[in-house]
């Protein structure tokens, strides 16, 4: 075994690439397109050292073209699930012993097969896949996985390094950081790549062992994820990739008495009931396991009268419409002053015109498919509501088609009742409800803003007004746990903003931070005596 206190490279965020006319990493992107395109591909489940194939196969199709199959997957069942709690507990002894800058390398090395050989290749499946724009998929599967491996290194040997301050004469005090007792179940959305990679990788840095159930419609990227993974140097049953129903998986996972933790992204319901399944089950697992969530978001931009009509119109048009508002910091809800609707409302029109909309192999379109036709029926059914509700305006968009992708325009509408239902309920989709406040009432739509949804991930103000600003940021303290000011309310960046929000939004853990890691191991206290007392009595029991 090496001998020594080794520093880690000093992390970086990568340098976002712009994809622009003629430049290199659009070609690289445009002909990674093109051959995943070209060919249909049949995706393993990864257990252990074996590449699983059942006799359930499903397709993969591009949100934006429904009609062309990109890949099929293997579905299993739970027989699967337990193969890959088998084949991650017998992973466990070595790989929770591997010194731990062998496993730093390893991350390091998936990051940078990100940044070099695999990036144009992991972009364009999530492009495909999840019907991201080019830019969109390389802060995503690009840059935010390269960063959240990078800095998540970093953050370990912090951890590492983190010992008790005083060992007294004849004594060492120390602290040993080890991996969970059991294995991590990490469960991931469809709708960040980052986070599909983050969520089983964070943990098993830490010495852990993983099963890892992705969203279907991430599968495909997740596909690329695991090949990097292997090709990093992650030994077989590290990290197990499994495509099983939810309810079958949790059936087996939360009935095991070595599971130890989840890792989860997606949405409040879910998350709610697997929490409540393992409290019912507690007394079976030999541990008490650690619950990571991030979940919804009904995130809100505040305005204040003293603000730039630009500035707020524009972190509307972005914070809304950016991937099709799915995710769950998008703007979903904003409250402006009457002073500055109409400015605000003529840029946003005047914006929105410009923006196209379809395919995202076609780098001009800003705007792509929404996931599944059961978000484009869900979104649909909501936009005919309010088009049909007598006290709402339709100020943008409205249209929506299937023919042949999952296509909602940009929607915004103004209503009058600040509970309105738009303005309460997670939508996931491009959609943004407008309240206009009388510039007068600024407090009492600070009460309206914090009380109006179970949510409180992120939020911003945008302000010239220093005291308004200083004022919001404290009266809404609990109702974002990521808070903004003169900017949208989402792109948070691993290393500078962790993310994270609570009540209903998650545990707030703060992905891209050092607390999330300390969550995927436990302490152990040790106390060393050099000079042990060889007999019991103290000074106090001799006779005066």
């Amino acid at each position: 075994m090496l001998k020594g206190f080794f520093n880690v490279p000093t992390p970086q965020n990568e340098p976002v690439l712009n994809y622009g006319p003629r430049s290199l990493e659009r070609a690289a992107l445009k002909a990674a397109l093109d051959e995943a395109r070209a060919y249909k591909i049949d995706i393993p489940m990864y257990i252990g050292d074996k590449q699983v194939h059942t006799g359930k196969r499903m397709e993969i199709r591009p949100p934006h073209d429904h009609k062309h199959l990109l890949a099929n997957f293997y579905e299993g069942d739970k027989s699967t699930v337990e193969q890959a709690i088998d084949a991650a507990l017998a992973a466990k002894p070595a790989w929770e012993n591997l010194p731990w800058e062998q496993r730093a390398a390893i991350f390091l090395k998936a990051a940078d097969l990100l940044s070099g050989p695999y990036r144009a290749k992991i972009n364009a499946a999530t492009m495909l896949g999840q019907s991201k724009n080019a830019y969109q998929a390389e802060i995503d599967s690009a840059c935010e996985l390269i960063d959240f491996l990078r800095f998540n290194v970093h953050y370990m040997t912090e951890i590492y390094a983190q010992q008790p301050p005083i060992s007294p004469k004849g004594i060492w005090n120390r602290v040993e950081q080890r991996p969970l007792e059991g294995f991590v179940f990490a469960l991931t959305p469809f709708n960040f790549t980052a986070i599909a990679g983050n969520l089983p990788t964070s943990a098993a840095m830490m010495g852990n062992v993983v099963v890892w159930k992705p969203a279907y419609p991430q599968i495909y990227a997740a596909n690329v994820l695991m090949q990097v993974f292997l090709e990093a140097g992650v030994p077989p049953g590290v990290i197990n990739l499994i495509y099983v129903d939810g309810p079958v998986a949790g059936d087996v996972i939360f009935n095991h008495p070595d599971f130890a933790g989840i890792h989860f992204t997606g949405s409040t319901p879910v998350f709610q009931t697997i929490w409540q399944t393992i409290g019912t089950n507690i007394h079976k697992y030999k541990t008490y396991p650690r619950i990571v969530g991030e979940t919804g978001g009904k995130d809100f931009v505040l305005a204040h009268a003293s603000a730039d009509a630009d500035v707020v119109s524009t972190a509307l048009v972005r914070g809304a419409f950016e991937y099709q508002g799915q995710k769950c910091s998008a703007a979903s809800r904003a409250y402006i002053p009457a002073s500055l609707w109409p400015a605000v409302k003529a840029n946003m029109q005047r914006d929105l015109a410009t923006i196209k909309m379809g395919p995202t192999e076609d780098f001009e379109n800003f705007v792509n498919a929404v996931i599944t036709e059961v978000s484009f029926d869900k979104l649909a059914k909501y936009i005919d509501a309010a088009k049909a509700d007598k006290d709402v305006e339709l100020i943008a968009g409205g249209n929506y088609d299937k023919s042949q992708g999952w296509f909602i325009e940009p929607t915004v509408i103004k209503v009058t009742d600040p509970y309105y239902v738009t303005m309460c309920t997670e939508l996931f989709g491009p959609v943004l409800t407008v309240y206009v406040y009388e510039d007068d009432q600024f407090d009492e739509i600070l009460k309206i803003v914090d009380n109006t949804s179970i949510y409180a991930l992120t939020g911003s103000i945008i302000a010239q007004d220093r005291y308004a600003i200083a004022k919001v940021t404290q009266e809404l303290r609990n109702a974002a746990g990521n808070f903004y000011i003169n900017d949208k309310p989402t792109g948070a960046v691993v290393g500078q903003q962790p993310f994270g929000g609570a009540r209903g939004s998650g545990t707030n853990d703060k992905a891209g931070s050092m607390i999330n890691l300390l969550r995927w191991v436990s302490p152990r206290t040790i106390k060393e005596t050099f000079d042990p007392p060889k007999d019991y009595r103290y000074p106090f029991l001799q006779k005066d």
